[in-house]
């Protein structure tokens, strides 16, 4: 078949437009189908909560089901390779948390870069966890803590829920930060973990607020200081470890990540329908009664987070010779 210039000229014009047609094709068909959330722990903590109401305002706006998947296993190792080696496409979304960036330099033979295998969709909310001890410890301020535990070096135990969760890092990076020699006892879990606290069997633990905000409201726990940046609104009188410890910064935080290569324009609709659900006044209330703060912003806020936070804990796991189980 003979193609003149004319029809030569034509034919290019047309083929370079087909990526922006298709950019634009993609953004007007998704989403088509179901989308999956893969959270990879169990049912009914703080981010499986969060992540089901917030699955269901992204069903609402985007007219299609989200469907909240739990894959507990390996410290959500298995629900990130899972989402890690899936389409990139959106479909398939990680329900990422502090977990991950710590993991990746606890954890020496991942299949999967939780940096670099993942696009940043949204940040979701921060928790923040709590410094506290048993009443019976004659400690009631974060430098009274750092005297005492010099003064009775391998004295306080300090618990957490288990390797590498954020509670047992929070206790590392402290001792990073401070110089103070503190044991570390693990559990199977935070909640084992905060039985033996309220009994008295171990003397502090960096908890998670929603579990601890209870006892220290009835004054079986005593809070010395929240582990966030600034204040929490749950605990408004209780000061920061870093005004203290200047620097030290500890949260639970959630979002979303994609596998990478998933479209921009795909990532850009899933960070506005998140937006949009943390503006929503059921979901604003439900992180207050946890505690938590949103993190809403854009892909690239999301990304930063990541990074900086898989910096940090990089540096505590070498520090603190943290190997996991």
């Amino acid at each position: 078949m003979h193609v003149d210039r004319r029809q030569m000229l034509q034919l290019a014009g047309v083929a370079a437009t087909l990526p922006a047609w298709g950019s634009i094709a993609s953004a007007q068909t998704f989403p088509s189908r179901p989308v999956h959330i893969v959270l990879g722990f169990p049912p009914g903590g703080s981010s499986d909560v969060i992540g089901r109401m917030l699955a269901a305002s992204l069903a609402e706006r985007l007219r299609q089901p989200f469907v909240f998947d739990n894959r507990p296993g390996a410290g959500s190792n298995i629900a990130t390779e899972w989402v890690a080696k899936s389409a990139p496409d959106g479909y398939t979304l990680l329900w990422a948390t502090s977990a991950n960036a710590i993991n990746a330099t606890l954890y020496h033979n991942l299949n999967f870069n939780f940096v670099h295998d993942f696009a940043s969709v949204a940040g979701v909310f921060e928790i923040p966890n709590v410094m506290e001890v048993h009443p019976s410890l004659p400690i009631k301020s974060v430098p009274e803590f750092i005297a005492y535990a010099k003064a009775n070096p391998g004295k306080i135990n300090f618990a957490s829920g288990g390797i590498g969760s954020t509670s047992h890092m929070a206790g590392e990076l402290f001792k990073f930060m401070t110089g103070v020699d503190i044991r570390h006892v693990p559990y199977r879990g935070s909640a084992p973990a905060l039985i033996d606290l309220l009994g008295g069997q171990v003397q502090a633990m960096f908890d998670l607020m929603p579990a601890s905000i209870g006892y220290i409201r009835a004054g079986k726990l005593r809070a010395l200081a929240v582990t966030t940046a600034t204040a929490s609104p749950a605990l408004p009188d209780l000061p920061t470890v870093a005004q203290f410890v200047p620097g030290f910064e500890v949260s639970t935080w959630n979002g979303v990540s994609a596998p990478a290569g998933t479209p921009k324009d795909v990532v850009d609709q899933l960070n506005q329908g998140i937006n949009a659900g943390l503006a929503d006044p059921a979901i604003k209330a439900r992180l207050a009664n946890l505690g938590a703060t949103e993190i809403s912003g854009s892909p690239a806020d999301f990304a930063k987070l990541v990074e900086v936070e898989t910096e940090k804990w990089a540096k505590v796991v070498k520090f603190a010779h943290v190997q996991a189980d």
